[in-house]
């Protein structure tokens, strides 16, 4: 069992609001899936929960030495707690999943292992291959997310996904904007990092309901997208690169005897 003074190599982070049922199995899920490999930690991050989830944690942190527990004073949405677990994180590479169940954590190794194929690859953001959902929500989910794609270009069908891999610098450095995490393909990409995209799983959820409405959803969703446009088209264009070696510097005379 990997303990809070050991480096992890890997962070997972976990968002989550009114999740006192779903949050014990989820992170017992996690150990079994990394449990056997490099050493982990995992960021469960309270977004102001109101159900006992800070309770349920509370007991889950006494008997999971690699569990931390960050908790925000009111809900602040799901960006701010990933921002602020990625914040928190030890680990170069962190993993994010949800904290309602409907992320297999047995996925966890996969993101991992396309992280490591090469290539300057800066995400790895997962794609569920079927969704466990009511149908209206995935015809509401298949349109934004076409819609998405086709004005930003990012070449992803399910950016809202909530599996990803990613480099924590190359993470905190992108613009931070609450609802971000629709959007990191775009934003990755805009920073000049390739993405790759992994098949995921995905199930109802463990326990509780969803915190977001279709109407909702889409009415923030095309506000959003319009703000990343604004953003992406006003993104710096281009890096500098050193071409000269400085000079070196002089060594200051040193005093006569």
């Amino acid at each position: 069992m990997p303990t809070p003074s050991a480096l992890p190599e890997i962070s997972v982070v976990v968002p989550l609001r009114d999740e006192v049922g779903c949050i014990g199995p989820v992170i017992a899920e996690i150990h079994a899936a990394l449990g056997d490999g490099c050493p982990f930690e995992i960021v469960a991050v309270d977004d102001g929960s109101m159900d006992g989830t800070a309770d349920a944690l509370a007991r889950l942190a006494a008997r999971h030495p690699a569990l931390r527990v960050l908790r925000h004073p009111r809900g602040a949405g799901k960006s701010a707690a990933i921002h602020n677990g990625v914040l928190a994180a030890r680990a170069e590479l962190v993993l994010t999943m949800d904290g309602d169940g409907q992320n297999p954590a047995e996925d966890l190794p996969r993101l991992v292992a396309a992280m490591e194929m090469g290539g300057r690859v800066g995400l790895v953001a997962g794609q569920r291959t079927c969704r466990r959902t009511t149908p209206l929500r995935r015809l509401a989910s298949r349109a934004a997310n076409t819609l998405r794609a086709r004005m930003l270009g990012d070449g992803t069908r399910d950016a809202a996904c909530g599996m990803k891999a990613f480099h924590r610098e190359a993470f905190l450095a992108l613009p931070y904007f609450d609802s971000m995490h629709r959007f990191l393909p775009a934003l990755f990409r805009a920073a000049g990092w390739q993405v790759r995209l992994v098949g995921v799983g995905d199930r109802p959820r463990l326990a509780g309901r969803s915190k977001y409405t279709n109407l909702g959803r889409a009415a923030t969703g095309a506000a959003d997208l319009l703000g990343v446009l604004w953003l992406l088209r006003r993104r710096k264009k281009a890096l500098a690169v050193e071409v000269l070696p400085a000079a070196p510097r002089l060594r200051a005379a040193e005093p006569a005897e």
